[in-house]
């Protein structure tokens, strides 16, 4: 299904409108964890029902990190191709990635449980990021990979995930506004 007009998206992005204003003021106060419990709090289940489980989390997922890495304003790339690989998530860039991979973070979102799969995904990513520490996953469920792992699910360390990017950002020094102070 073509994720553009793939029904989680849709809901989700209307929750966020609908919420706006709380969610904005949570941003402002630097409490993106909370923002992130909200929407999943508000779009978790329905989400889970509306298509095949890990598809429509592995969407919410690549939903709400779109819309927290603009709020956050960190730079980033999504949906973008390397070398032939596909890559969901580039923090701050494919031009970074090819000058230091030690200061690039990729976002790998398969929306699979497939052990198998997401291997063959990893081993893809590590020929374009040898650094692999800074490949992480985002799943459904911690299947037990070496990879920095978040978990969609409530109450989960999915809600952390953007404080972790900053400070990835911050240590490697791609961020000059500091929006975050971690």
């Amino acid at each position: 299904m073509d994720e553009e007009l793939h029904p989680v998206k849709e809901f989700l992005f209307e929750y966020i409108k609908k919420s706006e204003k709380k969610l904005q003021e949570l941003i402002a106060h630097t409490k993106m964890d909370k923002a992130i419990d909200d929407i999943l709090e508000n779009c978790y289940y329905k989400a889970s029902l509306m298509d095949e489980k890990e598809d429509s989390l592995g969407v919410l997922a690549t939903g709400i990190l779109h819309y927290m890495l603009t709020s956050a304003m960190l730079t980033s790339q999504r949906k973008v191709e390397h070398q032939g690989i596909e890559v969901d998530i580039v923090i701050p860039d494919l031009k970074t990635l090819e000058q230091d991979p030690k200061k690039t973070l990729i976002i790998s979102i398969p929306k699979t449980l497939d052990k198998k799969i997401i291997l063959e995904k990893l081993e893809k990513l590590q020929t374009i990021q040898p650094e692999k520490q800074n490949i992480w996953l985002v799943l459904t469920q911690d299947l037990g990979f070496e990879n920095k792992t978040f978990v969609v699910q409530k109450e989960s360390n999915f809600s952390k995930i953007i404080f972790e990017i900053a400070q990835f950002v911050n240590v490697q020094g791609h961020n000059k506004f500091k929006i975050l102070k971690i």
